[in-house]
């Protein structure tokens, strides 16, 4: 339990700026103390001794704002920063190295007895406000966007964004775990793929249009009593084509970033 403490010590100078000195990151990082207080009550849970680590749990909820049932198996080098509102559950994993920030909950669904809360693997992020709820497998080097809500399976080395959400594939780019301005955002792809597809088939039309009221000539009809007729001619009434970045779409896609 020692060098796993020192470990959560550690990470914590690795991956906050803010973290100055020994003494600040002791007395005022929550997340630590939090952990710290989860070791122990962990490890009698693990013994059998009623009560005492509930017990335990509860003042740290209380003390730090975040709440880990002692029957979760937390890693080493965890660092859970921040940290308010974070909830993990009873049957939760956290490999080593994870990055949880705060309001997460690593919740279960159902009231189902056994494994019902998820395993993170090695060198996880879960961004602020994230939900991963039920007995899932999260794998290695997952990044999963803030307000996320994460509700199966997600393979090792990929990104997960949206609600519910959405894996993307990023193996082989290695991104640093604090940056989380680089996400992809898969809907704005989406919509700005549609867009696109939308100003083609525009195009198109205007072309069809132009084509059908160029000057031809217009072929007369006999019917029966011997009486002709020449065929109407279609008025040119070409309807303006829609510009979707005249609208307010495009306010919307400035904002996103598309």
């Amino acid at each position: 339990m020692l060098s796993a403490l020192l470990a959560d010590f550690r990470i914590i100078f690795e991956r906050d700026p803010a973290a100055r000195n020994w003494l600040e990151v002791l007395f005022c990082y929550p997340g630590l103390q939090a952990l710290l207080l989860h070791r122990i009550c962990h490890g009698l849970y693990t013994l059998g001794i009623p009560f005492i680590p509930r017990l335990i749990s509860q003042f740290s909820r209380f003390l730090t704002g975040i709440e880990i049932h002692p029957g979760a198996t937390i890693g080493r080098g965890v660092f859970i920063d921040h940290g308010m509102g974070v909830v993990i559950g009873e049957t939760a994993i956290i490999g080593d190295y994870s990055l949880i920030y705060q309001g997460v909950t690593l919740g279960g669904t159902g009231k189902e007895c056994g494994k019902r809360h998820p395993t993170l693997g090695e060198n996880v992020v879960v961004g602020a406000g994230a939900k991963v709820l039920g007995n899932l497998l999260i794998g290695n080097n997952v990044r999963i966007g803030a307000g996320s809500v994460v509700l199966r399976d997600v393979p090792s080395d990929c990104t997960v964004v949206g609600v519910p959400g959405r894996i993307i594939y990023r193996a082989g780019v290695r991104v640093d775990p604090l940056e989380h301005g680089n996400l992809p955002d898969s809907e704005a792809t989406v919509i700005r793929t549609l867009v696109d597809r939308i100003e083609a088939l525009e195009q198109q039309l205007q072309e069809l249009q132009q084509q059908m009221h160029q000057p031809a000539s217009i072929p007369s009809l006999v019917y029966a009593g011997s009486s002709t007729f020449d065929i109407p001619e279609v008025p040119a009434t070409i309807s303006q084509s829609c510009d979707i970045r005249d609208k307010a779409i495009q306010e919307f896609l400035d904002g996103s970033g598309i």
